[in-house]
């Protein structure tokens, strides 16, 4: 369960990432191109992804770990976005790989 939340956690604030007015987007994805013109409705998408692993987290842990997790989950994530996404590293491909083996680790 904490690769499909920290997976939430990484879909929620790529796209808030890119809704910034600072991000420097090549346009070579389709999904970058769809964010850039669509910020408003993006934001409440990504808040609403954000909001609801963060839930699951509750859910499953309790108040204190759960909400901890989340944090955790939050700067780790969000660190490396901010610091490989402008070097043009993260592909929708890596990523699914990367989060299926996790996934796939995580069942075992």
């Amino acid at each position: 369960m904490i690769s499909v939340v920290s997976f939430l956690i990484f879909i929620g604030f790529y796209a808030l990432y890119y809704t910034s007015q600072k991000t420097y987007v090549s346009y070579n994805r389709a999904f970058e191109q769809w964010i850039k013109k669509n910020t408003r409705p993006t934001k409440y998408v990504g808040l609403v992804i954000l909001l609801s692993a963060f839930f699951i987290l509750l859910l499953e842990k309790a108040i204190g770990s759960g909400a901890l997790t989340y944090c955790i989950l939050l700067m780790t994530i969000g660190s490396l976005i901010i610091i490989i996404s402008p070097l043009k590293i993260i592909k929708p491909a890596f990523v699914i790989l990367l989060f299926t083996t996790a996934t796939l680790i995580e069942m075992l």
